[in-house]
């Protein structure tokens, strides 16, 4: 039983890493659309193309999360944020793209 409570800690702990990771990487882009928004000519096809890709991987990465059954609301809320911040992240880049 202390092994399994072990290995569910261990779990947890790389699953809230992971986590924390993907929302500083949504942070970077999100902070990178925002100040392509204040130029001009920012989008040029290759910047809107990476960016496009960008979005599309880490909306990936975001709804393939699997939840651990052991995971808290906390954690869970944390992946619904990271959820609603891609959507709203793919309209910011389309009205900055467009």
């Amino acid at each position: 039983m202390q092994k399994q409570k072990e290995m569910e800690n261990a779990m947890l702990r790389t699953h809230r890493d992971f986590v924390a990771g993907l929302e500083e990487s949504v942070s970077m882009l999100e902070n990178e659309i925002n100040q392509a928004g204040k130029m001009e000519s920012i989008c040029t096809e290759e910047w809107c193309m990476a960016t496009e890709d960008y979005i599309d991987e880490l909306h990936k990465n975001v709804y393939s999360i699997s939840e651990p059954r052991w995971a808290t609301p906390e954690d869970s809320q944390k992946i619904k944020d990271l959820r609603q911040r891609i959507k709203k992240l793919y309209t910011k880049f389309e009205k900055v793209s467009a």
